[in-house]
Protein backbone atom coordinates (compact mmCIF):
# COMPACT_ATOMS: atom_id res chain seq x y z
CA UNK A 1 0.00 0.00 0.00
CA UNK A 2 1.10 3.19 -1.03
CA UNK A 3 1.87 5.88 1.94
CA UNK A 4 0.49 9.55 1.59
CA UNK A 5 3.78 11.07 0.60
CA UNK A 6 3.87 8.79 -2.39
CA UNK A 7 0.47 9.20 -3.12
CA UNK A 8 1.00 13.32 -3.28
CA UNK A 9 3.80 13.07 -5.27
CA UNK A 10 1.99 11.25 -7.84
CA UNK A 11 -0.34 14.05 -8.35
CA UNK A 12 -0.68 16.31 -11.69
CA UNK A 13 0.93 19.31 -10.14
CA UNK A 14 -1.45 21.74 -9.02
CA UNK A 15 -1.60 25.62 -9.65
CA UNK A 16 -3.08 27.80 -6.48
CA UNK A 17 -2.06 31.34 -7.22
CA UNK A 18 -2.65 33.38 -10.18
CA UNK A 19 -3.23 29.70 -13.13
CA UNK A 20 -1.81 31.82 -15.96
CA UNK A 21 1.62 32.87 -14.93
CA UNK A 22 3.85 29.94 -15.96
CA UNK A 23 6.46 28.30 -13.41
CA UNK A 24 9.27 29.97 -15.69
CA UNK A 25 7.85 32.81 -14.09
CA UNK A 26 8.41 32.09 -10.29
CA UNK A 27 12.10 32.58 -8.66
CA UNK A 28 12.86 31.16 -4.95
CA UNK A 29 13.59 33.24 -2.45
CA UNK A 30 15.03 33.17 0.67
CA UNK A 31 14.13 34.86 3.71
CA UNK A 32 16.12 32.87 6.55
CA UNK A 33 18.48 33.52 9.30
CA UNK A 34 21.28 32.74 6.77
CA UNK A 35 20.41 35.00 4.12
CA UNK A 36 22.94 37.84 4.47
CA UNK A 37 21.31 40.09 2.14
CA UNK A 38 18.36 40.44 4.79
CA UNK A 39 20.73 42.03 7.65
CA UNK A 40 21.18 45.48 5.27
CA UNK A 41 17.25 45.80 4.56
CA UNK A 42 14.86 48.02 6.65
CA UNK A 43 12.06 45.20 6.92
CA UNK A 44 10.16 46.60 10.14
CA UNK A 45 7.01 46.54 8.28
CA UNK A 46 4.74 45.34 5.26
CA UNK A 47 4.96 48.03 3.42
CA UNK A 48 9.16 47.42 3.03
CA UNK A 49 8.83 43.89 2.35
CA UNK A 50 6.83 44.56 -0.38
CA UNK A 51 8.98 47.11 -1.83
CA UNK A 52 11.82 44.72 -0.95
CA UNK A 53 9.83 41.93 -3.04
CA UNK A 54 8.68 43.86 -5.77
CA UNK A 55 12.45 44.99 -6.27
CA UNK A 56 13.08 41.13 -6.17
CA UNK A 57 10.87 40.44 -9.07
CA UNK A 58 11.96 43.06 -10.58
CA UNK A 59 15.52 42.15 -10.82
CA UNK A 60 15.11 38.94 -11.65
CA UNK A 61 12.00 39.96 -13.93
CA UNK A 62 9.98 37.06 -12.76
CA UNK A 63 6.43 37.54 -11.60
CA UNK A 64 5.93 35.14 -8.22
CA UNK A 65 8.74 34.26 -5.54
CA UNK A 66 8.29 31.53 -3.69
CA UNK A 67 9.97 29.73 -1.06
CA UNK A 68 9.89 29.35 2.91
CA UNK A 69 9.25 25.49 3.59
CA UNK A 70 11.50 24.65 7.19
CA UNK A 71 13.02 28.08 6.58
CA UNK A 72 14.19 29.48 9.77
CA UNK A 73 13.18 33.13 10.09
CA UNK A 74 13.50 36.28 12.13
CA UNK A 75 10.35 38.15 10.82
CA UNK A 76 8.14 36.76 13.29
CA UNK A 77 9.93 38.50 15.99
CA UNK A 78 7.20 41.63 16.02
CA UNK A 79 4.32 39.31 16.78
CA UNK A 80 3.19 38.09 19.75
CA UNK A 81 1.84 35.10 18.01
CA UNK A 82 4.96 32.90 18.11
CA UNK A 83 5.89 33.28 21.43
CA UNK A 84 4.95 34.13 24.96
CA UNK A 85 6.69 34.08 28.28
CA UNK A 86 6.79 30.52 28.93
CA UNK A 87 6.50 28.69 25.17
CA UNK A 88 9.89 28.22 22.92
CA UNK A 89 10.00 30.87 20.03
CA UNK A 90 8.07 29.73 16.69
CA UNK A 91 10.46 30.32 14.24
CA UNK A 92 10.38 28.12 11.89
CA UNK A 93 8.30 27.90 8.84
CA UNK A 94 6.06 24.85 7.38
CA UNK A 95 4.30 25.84 4.58
CA UNK A 96 5.43 27.29 1.50
CA UNK A 97 4.88 31.27 0.53
CA UNK A 98 3.86 32.19 -2.87
CA UNK A 99 4.52 36.47 -3.16
CA UNK A 100 2.89 38.34 -5.77
CA UNK A 101 1.90 41.99 -4.31
CA UNK A 102 -1.56 42.01 -5.82
CA UNK A 103 -5.04 40.42 -4.79
CA UNK A 104 -4.18 37.60 -6.76
CA UNK A 105 -6.67 34.68 -7.04
CA UNK A 106 -6.40 31.41 -5.29
CA UNK A 107 -7.51 28.08 -6.50
CA UNK A 108 -8.68 24.91 -4.85
CA UNK A 109 -5.32 22.55 -5.44
CA UNK A 110 -7.55 19.14 -5.01
CA UNK A 111 -10.83 18.29 -5.59
CA UNK A 112 -12.34 18.31 -1.68
CA UNK A 113 -14.84 20.26 0.39
CA UNK A 114 -14.26 23.13 3.14
CA UNK A 115 -13.35 21.68 6.42
CA UNK A 116 -13.11 25.05 8.06
CA UNK A 117 -12.65 28.91 7.78
CA UNK A 118 -11.57 31.82 10.19
CA UNK A 119 -10.47 35.18 10.62
CA UNK A 120 -7.16 35.08 12.40
CA UNK A 121 -6.69 38.67 13.13
CA UNK A 122 -3.81 38.99 15.31
CA UNK A 123 -0.89 40.86 13.97
CA UNK A 124 1.80 38.23 12.33
CA UNK A 125 -1.09 35.37 12.36
CA UNK A 126 -3.25 34.38 8.61
CA UNK A 127 -5.96 36.84 8.27
CA UNK A 128 -8.62 35.26 6.62
CA UNK A 129 -7.96 31.33 6.02
CA UNK A 130 -9.51 28.60 4.33
CA UNK A 131 -9.24 25.01 5.09
CA UNK A 132 -10.07 22.02 2.64
CA UNK A 133 -10.22 18.48 3.29
CA UNK A 134 -9.32 16.09 0.68
CA UNK A 135 -10.05 12.10 0.47
CA UNK A 136 -7.59 9.87 -1.81
CA UNK A 137 -7.74 6.99 -1.63
CA UNK A 138 -7.52 5.06 2.28
CA UNK A 139 -6.56 8.75 3.14
CA UNK A 140 -7.66 12.04 4.44
CA UNK A 141 -5.59 15.05 4.31
CA UNK A 142 -6.35 18.82 4.55
CA UNK A 143 -4.31 22.12 2.65
CA UNK A 144 -4.35 25.40 4.27
CA UNK A 145 -4.60 28.92 2.63
CA UNK A 146 -3.54 31.89 4.56
CA UNK A 147 -3.30 35.53 4.11
CA UNK A 148 -6.49 36.14 2.03
CA UNK A 149 -8.92 38.77 1.95
CA UNK A 150 -12.22 39.74 3.86
CA UNK A 151 -14.61 39.11 1.14
CA UNK A 152 -12.62 35.62 0.23
CA UNK A 153 -14.88 33.98 3.87
CA UNK A 154 -18.35 35.08 2.68
CA UNK A 155 -21.09 32.81 1.43
CA UNK A 156 -18.76 30.19 2.72
CA UNK A 157 -20.46 26.98 4.84
CA UNK A 158 -18.45 24.10 6.13
CA UNK A 159 -19.22 20.99 3.95
CA UNK A 160 -19.21 22.94 0.83
CA UNK A 161 -17.55 21.05 -2.49
CA UNK A 162 -15.03 22.15 -4.49
CA UNK A 163 -13.21 21.66 -7.46
CA UNK A 164 -9.44 21.11 -8.14
CA UNK A 165 -8.53 24.69 -10.13
CA UNK A 166 -11.52 26.22 -8.90
CA UNK A 167 -11.45 29.85 -7.38
CA UNK A 168 -12.04 30.09 -3.76
CA UNK A 169 -10.37 33.17 -2.77
CA UNK A 170 -7.90 36.15 -3.04
CA UNK A 171 -4.97 37.24 -1.59
CA UNK A 172 -5.13 39.88 1.03
CA UNK A 173 -3.59 42.95 1.38
CA UNK A 174 -1.86 44.59 4.70
CA UNK A 175 -3.40 45.10 7.24
CA UNK A 176 -6.14 42.64 6.78
CA UNK A 177 -3.66 39.99 5.87
CA UNK A 178 -1.86 39.80 8.96
CA UNK A 179 0.13 42.67 8.09
CA UNK A 180 2.10 41.22 5.41
CA UNK A 181 3.24 41.91 2.18
CA UNK A 182 1.01 39.97 -0.36
CA UNK A 183 1.68 36.15 -0.39
CA UNK A 184 -0.24 33.27 0.08
CA UNK A 185 0.75 30.57 2.68
CA UNK A 186 0.08 27.79 1.36
CA UNK A 187 0.28 23.95 3.57
CA UNK A 188 -0.34 20.63 3.66
CA UNK A 189 -1.88 19.61 6.68
CA UNK A 190 -2.20 15.89 7.29
CA UNK A 191 -4.07 15.65 10.87
CA UNK A 192 -5.65 18.62 11.88
CA UNK A 193 -5.68 17.75 15.40
CA UNK A 194 -9.26 19.25 16.25
CA UNK A 195 -8.38 22.53 14.94
CA UNK A 196 -10.89 25.13 13.25
CA UNK A 197 -10.09 27.37 10.81
CA UNK A 198 -6.65 27.82 11.83
CA UNK A 199 -3.23 25.25 12.53
CA UNK A 200 0.11 26.64 13.22
CA UNK A 201 2.27 27.58 10.17
CA UNK A 202 5.12 28.23 12.15
CA UNK A 203 6.99 25.74 14.62
CA UNK A 204 10.06 25.56 17.42
CA UNK A 205 12.72 23.76 16.87
CA UNK A 206 11.72 21.53 19.32
CA UNK A 207 8.44 20.50 17.65
CA UNK A 208 9.90 20.43 14.00
CA UNK A 209 10.33 16.62 14.00
CA UNK A 210 6.45 16.25 14.46
CA UNK A 211 5.73 19.08 12.28
CA UNK A 212 7.35 17.67 8.88
CA UNK A 213 5.60 14.76 9.48
CA UNK A 214 2.24 16.04 9.68
CA UNK A 215 3.02 19.27 7.34
CA UNK A 216 4.93 17.78 4.44
CA UNK A 217 6.30 19.20 1.47
CA UNK A 218 3.63 21.73 -0.26
CA UNK A 219 6.08 21.26 -3.48
CA UNK A 220 4.77 17.49 -3.38
CA UNK A 221 1.36 19.15 -4.78
CA UNK A 222 2.80 22.03 -6.68
CA UNK A 223 5.58 20.85 -8.26
CA UNK A 224 7.31 24.28 -8.92
CA UNK A 225 10.86 23.00 -8.39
Amino acid sequence: MKDILEILSEIKSAKVISSAIDYKNYVPLDLSVTNENLIHQNLATAKYYENYIQHYLDHYQKKIAFGGYLETRNLYKRSTVFKNQTDEERNIHIGLDLWINEEAEIFAALDGKIHSFKNNESIGDYGPTIILEHHIENYIFHTLYGHLNLESLKDKKVGDVVKQGQQIANLGLPPINGDYAPHLHFQIIIDMENNFGDYPGVCSPSKLDFYTKNCPDPNLLLKIY
